[in-house]
């Protein structure tokens, strides 16, 4: 990794299916589901889990019970208790921090072999109490009689019986994720036209990746309990049958009288996890490994949430590029995280404008962008689904495998995440 010493390899990942949220994973935790996929990588890699230094596992929303989600997915993937593991959160793009986490610490030659990656579930969410009922609970947990426990409830009222869920709003600005995507579209000029195709092409591109097996191989098999008896094996959400006419039907989400963005064009909420394995160059020589490849580069990046809240990669993109030594010519396949068909859309727009790169980012010219048809070419989440702390990982090791079967040399990771922060990587293939 250019300018921070040893070379770090991913050696391989895989991933639980992705399905969509209230479905056959909706008696299935993050943590099992993070467990399932760390033991499926350390199954396919026959990895010896004594020399794992370190877990760094991603997620967004965390359970209360469970939080800190790597040490419950240290502990159940049969790793040794001695390995020490956190969680980290970056948003949409927490699997990417585990990942660069990791390299981080093998880079400095702080450790050699590390588990990283994410896993979400967006049916099992944490319920809170208002604050009034919440204090009332806790006052009459310390109650000592049942008068003191009547006392604590007298002041509560109906509305306060109102169950909080996690916010699906930027803190700072009030604004959803889903009215951003669509101020985007505006600003953009995006219509909702090319947002239905560019979803139609997700999920065309998804099903015959389904299909001829390359999205399917990087998936671990899942029995669902609490039978155990029926058994998943790909994502859900892929439609292969969907047309442009049916999407056309859908009604706007978000905006509902002049909006574009419909629940065909936006990322379905999902539940799922991915894991990833890393190491120093040295050490997958030592051990025997052929890497799938390397970490060449990669930067994040912030603007104010109040402007275009998922225009971070655009940011971080050029320094990503001048890290690696780069430029998109040199780009043989670009995976862009598909929150919003909009969001794609406008992404791509302001990595190819110059007039963006002088006002916005204080360059000559935009980074560019390579051919369409290397652009997300096994479709993206808005058909394969987006479990928030595990996309990351997901597509680290399409993109890789991608490469490798392809004969490519260098690939990109475009992952937007709230908070209006942007992540771009670039990897390289090992060579063949």
């Amino acid at each position: 990794m250019n300018g921070l010493g040893r070379r770090v390899a991913i050696i391989d990942g895989c991933r639980t299916p992705f399905l969509k949220s209230g479905t056959d994973f909706k008696d299935v935790s993050a943590v099992e589901l993070g467990k399932a996929a760390v033991r499926e990588l350390i199954a396919r890699t026959e990895l010896d889990v004594n020399v794992v230094d370190h877990v760094i596992y991603g997620t967004v929303v965390q359970s209360v019970q469970e939080p800190n989600i790597a040490r419950e997915v240290t502990l159940g993937a049969g790793i040794p208790p001695r390995v020490p593991s956190f969680t980290v959160g970056r948003a949409c793009a927490s699997s990417n921090q585990a990942i660069t986490s990791a390299a981080e610490q093998i880079a400095l030659g702080m450790a050699d072999v590390i588990i990283a990656g994410g896993a979400e579930s967006l049916t099992d969410v944490p319920i809170l109490f208002s604050p009034e009922m919440r204090n009332a609970l806790v006052k009459a947990s310390k109650a000592r009689s049942l008068g003191e426990r009547i006392q604590a409830f007298r002041t509560i009222r109906p509305r306060h019986l109102t169950p909080i869920a996690p916010a699906i709003a930027e803190p700072t600005t009030g604004e959803t994720m889903g009215a951003s995507a669509e101020k985007m579209a505006k600003e953009n000029g995006i219509t909702r036209e090319a947002q239905d195709r560019w979803a139609l092409r997700s999920h065309t591109l998804a099903a015959a990746a389904t299909e001829d097996g390359r999205l399917t191989r990087e998936i671990t098999p899942f029995y669902v309990p609490p039978k155990f008896e029926k058994v998943v094996t790909q994502d859900n959400g892929i439609r292969a049958d969907t047309t442009l006419e049916k999407l056309s039907t859908l009604k706007p989400v978000f905006d509902r009288k002049y909006g574009s963005v419909t629940a065909g064009n936006a990322s379905p909420l999902t539940d799922g996890a991915s894991a990833v394995l890393l190491m120093s160059e040295e050490k997958a020589a030592e051990l025997g490994y052929k890497p799938l490849g390397f970490i060449r580069s990669y930067a994040y990046a912030a603007l104010d949430p109040g402007d275009q809240l998922l225009q971070g990669p655009v940011y971080a993109a050029p320094v990503a590029f001048d890290r690696a030594g780069l430029t998109m010519k040199d780009i043989g396949l670009l995976e862009v995280h598909e929150a919003f068909a909009a969001q794609v859309l406008s992404n791509l727009q302001w990595f190819d404008s110059d007039e963006i790169a002088r006002k916005r980012l204080g360059r000559d010219k935009a980074v560019g962008l390579p051919p369409e048809d290397r652009i997300n070419v096994m479709g993206g989440s808005l058909a394969i689904g987006h479990p928030f702390g595990a996309t990351g990982g997901r597509i680290t090791i399409t993109l890789l495998n991608e490469l490798k079967r392809r004969g490519e040399q260098f690939g990109m990771i475009s992952v937007c995440a709230a908070g209006a922060m942007g992540f771009v990587m670039i990897v390289e293939a090992a060579p063949n």
